[in-house]
């Protein structure tokens, strides 16, 4: 069996939290010294219908230096693949919402088969990617278990990948309330029961 640590690409990091917990600014402060950034926006652009989505995006925009180049896409993988510079990626929540609005919210089991096959080539990518790349997501799953299909399908998807991409990652950073916690070194959960050792 492969060593997950040996897996991990040295270049990518992992920054996820609730919302609200001062991530994205932790994020853009790892390239901050980095003068040319490419910076993968997911989320929906502004819209006049949501007055309050677009003050968060021109927040967001307002604290990127003018030499970052935002690129809005769903297509992160590629982004990665082709990067020659380092890479933000903000967020994994928005970039599943997009890839669901694209399956359709009606069929979660063709979009279960969307998401599964876009994840696992994001984790591949990012596994090999060769500059700094730092990948944010959202911790959804500390509060109560959805009561509607597609909130359990997101909130089960996303944790899925969440765990996906950090086990190809050098380093994995939480943030709780503005502050971070380094769990790069923390034990990994073995993804199959391990040989039970019994005494003779």
């Amino acid at each position: 069996m492969t060593d997950p640590v040996a897996r991990r690409a040295a270049t990518t990091t992992l920054v996820t939290g609730p919302v609200r917990s001062g991530k994205s600014r932790h994020a853009e402060d790892l390239l901050w010294q980095s003068e040319s950034v490419t910076y993968v926006a997911t989320g929906r652009v502004a819209t006049p219908d949501d007055p309050e989505w677009n003050r968060r995006v021109a927040d967001h925009q307002s604290r990127r230096p003018a030499s970052w180049r935002t690129v809005e896409t769903a297509d992160v993988a590629a982004v990665v693949e082709a990067a020659r510079e380092p890479v933000l990626v903000d967020c994994l929540g928005t970039w599943l919402t997009a890839l669901v609005d694209e399956a359709g919210w009606d069929d979660l089991v063709a979009a279960a088969e969307l998401v599964r096959a876009a994840g696992d080539r994001l984790v591949e990518s990012l596994g090999v990617a060769t500059v700094p790349v730092v990948v944010v997501t959202n911790e959804v799953g500390w509060s109560l278990v959805p009561t509607t299909p597609s909130g359990r399908f997101f909130q089960d998807e996303l944790g899925r990948l969440n765990a996906g991409v950090a086990s190809v990652a050098a380093r994995v950073h939480l943030v709780v309330a503005g502050r971070v916690l380094d769990l790069s070194d923390a034990p990994v959960v073995p993804t199959q029961p391990r040989p039970r050792t019994l005494d003779a």
